[in-house]
């Protein structure tokens, strides 16, 4: 079984209960109980895959940028029809969560009908992990593209100011119905590592790897606070580098949002983050029945992870196959948290008077 590297001093919390304290803190911050289930549901997702980076842990970083006025915990999302398979959501400066989950519910809806549907989001916040929306799509039945620019913590290739984001790159598929197959998920950042894990790595007080940052000097670094004083290095050099502005072009420029550096972060409370994202869904039985689309997606899952392995390998995994074990792993055992990351949880239900987060026994 794939499981994330565990920590010393680890308590757990079970699944239901972590996303039910979610709720109550957003709820308590003024965000409306559908907007929260939803908002909850991303994060805890996030956590039982095991990208934990992008997990409920992110509550703190939101919650003060509702104290400080630069985010609105009230805003609804609203919808813009363009044309009969093209609409823009505006986020209004609310939760990042509502106005992706209106995105590609609307998008989904367009496809069923004419085959595709594409959305773009403006003035949006950070949404979490990508995969939650790649797995809204292939719940149901369709394959799909997510992309979101954000914050500067990139140089383009060549450069050392921080000016493109950490932008995830997602898409997704149905799987095919044979035995353990699974759909395809991609969910993956145009550098080494997201800036989700070096925040992580703070928190709980590990090093990072040296390739995955540069300090404020220019030098490679394990510590995670050198880190971000510096930039983040892209995968690939100058390919990653190119895929961090193609989010920005299709996330920022088209959608009327930030772009170029002008995104602020979850963790910067000057002011709103003008996000902005960009779905696609997309049907997968219009050149063929969607029982052949699977049937077809199973000999690719099968191929991929049958193929001769490198020597060292012990098994081949399907991108998105080892969250998605570690999810069935963590609604059995619960999900794993530093003690200092629940004491931080908590420090936010005593500010909002709610009930602290139960730990598993």
């Amino acid at each position: 079984m794939a499981t994330t590297t565990e920590t010393p001093n680890l308590v757990r919390v079970n699944h239901g209960d972590a996303k039910a304290f979610a709720i109550a803190l957003l709820t308590a911050s003024g965000v409306s109980a559908r907007n929260a289930e939803i908002t909850a549901s991303g994060l805890v997702q996030a956590d039982l895959r095991g990208v934990e980076s992008h997990g409920i842990l992110r509550l703190p970083s939101y919650l003060s940028r509702v104290r400080n006025g630069v985010l609105d915990p009230a805003a609804e999302p609203t919808l813009t029809q363009i044309t009969p398979v093209v609409a823009q959501v505006e986020g209004h400066n609310g939760f990042g969560f509502p106005a992706a989950h209106l995105g590609m519910d609307t998008a989904i809806a367009m496809a069923r009908v004419f085959g595709i549907g594409m959305v773009s989001v403006k003035h949006s916040n950070h949404f979490g992990m990508s995969a939650w929306i790649v797995k809204q799509a292939v719940d149901a039945d369709m394959m799909s593209l997510v992309f979101t620019n954000s914050s500067p913590a990139l140089p383009v290739w060549g450069g050392r100011e921080k000016m493109m984001g950490v932008s995830p790159i997602a898409c997704g598929a149905p799987g095919g119905k044979g035995e353990g197959s699974k759909p395809f998920i991609l969910d993956m950042a145009p550098s080494v590592a997201a800036r989700g894990k070096i925040y992580k790595a703070l928190r709980r007080g590990e090093k990072i790897p040296t390739d995955w940052a540069l300090d404020g000097e220019g030098k490679q670094t394990d510590d995670p606070a050198k880190a971000l004083e510096g930039v983040m290095l892209p995968m690939g050099g100058p390919k990653g580098s190119a895929l961090a502005i193609m989010m920005d072009v299709f996330s920022g420029v088209l959608s009327g949002s930030a772009f170029a550096g002008g995104v602020t972060g979850p963790y910067d409370m000057s002011k709103p983050g003008d996000v902005g994202h960009f779905f696609v869904a997309i049907k997968p039985d219009l050149f063929m029945s969607l029982d052949e689309f699977r049937e077809r997606m199973d000999v690719l899952y099968q191929k991929v992870v049958n193929s001769e392995k490198m020597h060292g390998v012990d098994r081949i995994y399907f991108p998105g196959e080892i969250e998605q074990l570690n999810e069935e792993q963590r609604l059995k055992d619960g999900i794993p948290y530093v003690k200092e990351e629940i004491d931080a949880l908590n420090a936010e239900a005593v500010k909002l008077g709610v009930e602290k987060i139960p730990l598993r026994e």
